[in-house]
């Protein structure tokens, strides 16, 4: 639902009544993945796709239904070997979908309307509505949005006063599992932290935190999840159920949004594993991934347009001032000039980053890349000629990167298309770019026996009918 959020962050404005079509699990070569929804208002003016056209029609009318009757449902579509012209999917998958309404008055409404605002605007937030259970629970909603004022999960390359990275933690104390002085505390206890002796006052023990560790409000059993902690008492809305339900969903969901991640959560109506057994639907809204390309040269330019047709949030750096103009790359989101190893020195990066180095020049790329090489984002690829490859390995080597590190730049840049121009070598990195985020292989589909999506597969799961 939060892929269509700036139309119906509009509806609710507007006061509209909806009804919204969720994907909830996929099976077999679906075309929508969990998380693309169809709306249909009052009115019976549509927006978004479940399928890309194949069950469209029938989604719809279940959406105008919900409307009328105020009963959630969830339905199962697939493909029918008897009869060919069945309302299905022609590509032979399996899509579970939730059409849930949300008209005024109803408690959901103010939950899914305060995620449908965040994730419009461009803030990180994660939605739970539970999917399958007791029917007094069916639909309910959560909304947990991330602590602290960084809603985005990233965190500078260098090392910096409250730095977690790589398992450590810098200049706070945490070093190897022992805590020393003001290590890891949250609201002022001292000389406790993180400490790994099961201490009381603010130690991290059991995925936990008590006293005063790791939480924002000081609610307990705050959960650490991914490098940060989430607090569990965060969040908005509920599910009226068992409160540690609430808490539990709340923690998973903030691991999901630190993931940037999309799917569903089994888990028993307690919260643990006693009670009913709930699905869960985990919807994460994050900004923009970053795409960073160091070299305003012509090939930056193409590559800067296929980045913003990828949705990155593209800057371009360079350290001369001459090439990297607003004139002469419009499209970027931001141009800076600077030395490319300082300027990612002080810049935010993620796990989904994208660094592209396009300078081809020795004295920009080895300080460049021996930092680049070291965090952990998603790619990192250098322009070059075999022979400049094989000279700026040597160079890195020589300023202490290791093989291991080397192991992870993608070089010479791009995949293999036999690409001249600056439009079609910047295909060849998209298309890199795209095959190691998804895990494909590169080559060619035809004759291949290689899957054709290679996202995990959410396989349909729990009771199929109305679940209102």
């Amino acid at each position: 639902m939060l892929d269509i959020a700036e139309e119906l962050n509009r509806w609710v404005e507007q006061g509209r009544d909806f009804a919204v079509a969720t994907v909830v699990a996929v099976g077999g070569s679906a075309p929508r993945r969990p998380g693309a929804a169809l709306a249909v208002d009052a009115d019976g003016e549509a927006v978004g796709s479940v399928s890309g056209g194949c069950v469209e029609g029938a989604v719809y009318e279940l959406c105008r239904q919900a409307l009328e009757d105020g009963e959630s449902v969830l339905e199962r579509f697939g493909y029918s070997d008897d009869d060919a012209f069945a309302v299905g999917l022609t590509c032979g998958g399996v899509i579970d979908i939730l059409v849930t309404p949300v008209r005024a008055g109803d408690r959901t409404r103010p939950v899914i309307a305060a995620g449908l605002a965040a994730a419009a605007s461009g803030g990180a937030t994660a939605l739970a509505r539970i999917v399958t259970g007791p029917a007094h629970l069916v639909g309910r909603a959560l909304l947990v949005r991330p602590n602290g004022s960084d809603e985005t999960g990233s965190y500078r390359s260098a090392s910096y006063d409250t730095g977690f990275r790589d398992g450590k933690a810098y200049d706070t104390g945490f070093d190897g599992g022992n805590a020393y002085d003001s290590g890891f505390r949250g609201d002022g206890a001292d000389n406790s932290g993180f400490r790994g002796d099961g201490a009381a006052n603010s130690g991290f023990r059991d995925g936990k935190a008590y006293g005063s560790g790791f939480r924002g409000d000081g609610a307990d059993n705050s959960g650490f999840r991914g490098g940060k902690a989430y607090d569990t008492g965060s969040y908005e809305g509920g599910f009226g159920a068992h409160p540690e339900l609430d808490r539990t969903v709340a923690a998973e969901a903030g691991a999901f949004l630190d993931a940037g991640r999309t799917g569903t959560l089994e888990i028993g109506e307690q919260g643990s594993r006693c009670g009913a057994p709930l699905t869960v639907l985990i919807e994460s809204s994050v900004p923009p991934p970053r795409m960073i390309v160091f070299g305003a040269i012509d090939f930056a330019s193409a590559l800067v347009r296929v980045g913003k047709f990828l949705n990155y949030r593209v800057t371009v750096c360079d350290a001369r001032p001459v090439f990297a103009t607003a004139a002469r790359f419009p499209q970027a989101d931001e141009i800076v000039v600077e030395w490319p190893h300082r300027y990612l020195e002080r810049t935010e990066v993620d796990a989904r980053t994208v660094l592209c180095v396009l300078t081809h020049d020795a004295k920009f790329d080895v300080p460049l890349l021996r930092l680049a090489l070291r965090l952990p984002v998603a790619y990192v690829g250098a322009m070059g000629s075999r022979r400049t490859h094989l000279d700026r390995n040597a160079r890195l080597r020589e300023v202490g990167v290791t093989d291991l590190e080397l192991a992870r730049l993608r070089s010479p840049i791009g995949l293999d298309l036999g690409a001249r121009t600056p439009e079609e070598t910047a295909l060849s990195i998209a298309a890199e770019i795209v095959a190691a985020r998804r895990g494909g292989s590169g080559v060619s589909l035809t004759g291949a026996h290689t899957p054709i999506h290679h996202d995990a597969a959410s396989a349909p799961t729990g009771r199929i009918g109305s679940v209102a």
